[in-house]
């Protein structure tokens, strides 16, 4: 079992930047691929990014395209969304992800960190 725990959100303003960090306990972790989504109040869930679990393949939303990285290192365990020129849509919670590919879709969810945005 894999339990991620996101950390790093807060109140920013808009263009501002803010890097965002998923701890991930699990053994088998570094073998995972990991990504983002977030989830703004009375929206849908949406996909952010994503990362390969050797870190040699992200993709992004065309919405965050640009503006977002996506990283990780396997060695700490750990997942980052590194965010600059925030804009007040990106107000939502953020989080993180793991995917064993089992065929089920993500498996792994952290329990979320709030980023808000302000004009």
């Amino acid at each position: 079992q894999v339990r991620l725990v996101e950390s790093g959100g807060g109140l920013v303003q808009a263009g501002g930047f803010l890097r965002l960090s998923c701890a991930a306990s699990g053994r088998t972790f570094s073998i995972y691929d990991a990504g983002w989504f977030r989830q703004a109040r009375g929206k849908e869930r949406e996909f952010v990014a994503s990362i390969l679990w050797s870190g040699g393949y992200t993709d992004y939303a065309d919405s965050v395209k640009g503006r977002f990285t996506i990283s990780r290192d396997n060695a700490k365990d750990m997942v980052y969304l590194q965010m600059t020129s925030l804009k007040p849509e990106d107000t939502a919670v953020y989080y993180c992800v793991a995917d064993t590919r089992d065929g089920s879709g993500w498996d792994y969810w952290g329990q979320g960190t709030q980023v808000t945005v302000s004009s």
